[in-house]
């Protein structure tokens, strides 16, 4: 009877491994779809043209990544402040959706290995210019200064510029029309989004102090312990890298401006 209660325990402790690798990739592939979470909202990762379709930088990752798996794409807009939660409760299967990989993140998800470093930059009044060069000029209470609510833009400002008046907004593009409007003296956000909203409806109106001040790199994010996911996402992105498809994207999104066209 014991060796038989032994070999009933061993059995079922040989069987846990197995049934732990039925992760994601495994519910992707029988689903038939790659369900993709992230906010439209952040130029040029991610964004709605006119015709209401969500383009972007981590969009057309998303297609490839999709194609790579033999899936189909299907992308889930979601508010910020609730797209983690929204992973960890398998609204869908990743987040690409430009988010800085943090430890204070590290503790709730996981991330593959980064896709892109960013910083934060400053957009400043027009009157400020050579007033304000820096973070450091900004950092005194005569100064109000914005970001958006929940994003390392804020931690940013709180932290670097925590003597100034700090307004937090809902989005960018509201702190963006603020700035515009004379309503604060400055908006910190992610540079690439800050250069995209200079050339869009800021020229002749603001400035962009475009030397990022913070180090910040980019990565997708999928629920703890998904390390088969993990696997494939940083296999998938050395291959990119190297075949010259990464740099395609990158080119189209980052290097021109012809996609601000379908947002007219």
């Amino acid at each position: 009877m014991k060796r038989l209660l032994t070999l009933i325990i061993a059995v079922g402790l040989l069987a846990l491994p197995l049934a732990a690798t039925a992760g994601t990739l495994d519910e992707i592939q029988k689903r038939g779809t790659l369900r993709v979470g992230m906010e439209p909202g952040y130029m040029p990762f991610e964004l709605t043209n006119k015709k209401g379709e969500i383009i972007g930088f981590d969009v057309d990752m998303a297609k490839r990544m999709a194609k790579a798996m033999g899936v189909k794409l299907e992308l889930v807009s979601t508010a910020w402040d609730g797209i983690i939660p929204a992973l960890i409760t398998k609204k869908f299967d990743i987040i690409m959706s430009g988010m800085t990989l943090t430890q204070q993140r590290n503790l709730k998800i996981n991330f593959a290995q980064p896709y892109i470093v960013i910083g934060q930059s400053i957009l400043l009044k027009k009157e400020l210019a050579g007033k304000v060069k820096s973070y450091k000029d900004l950092n005194d209470p005569k100064y109000t200064v914005g970001s958006k609510l929940g994003t390392t833009g804020e931690q940013a400002t709180k932290r670097m510029i925590g003597k100034a008046k700090y307004i937090s907004y809902e989005t960018e593009q509201e702190g963006v029309l603020e700035l515009v409007n004379g309503k604060i003296d400055a908006f910190i956000y992610d540079m690439p989004y800050n250069a995209a909203a200079f050339v869009q409806r800021g020229q002749g109106k603001i400035v962009h102090l475009d030397k990022p001040f913070t180090y910040e790199p980019l990565a997708w994010a999928v629920r703890k312990g998904d390390f088969d996911f993990i696997n494939w996402l940083n296999n998938f992105m050395n291959q990119i890298k190297n075949d010259g498809t990464y740099d395609k994207i990158y080119a189209k999104w980052f290097k021109s401006d012809a996609w601000m066209k379908e947002l007219q």
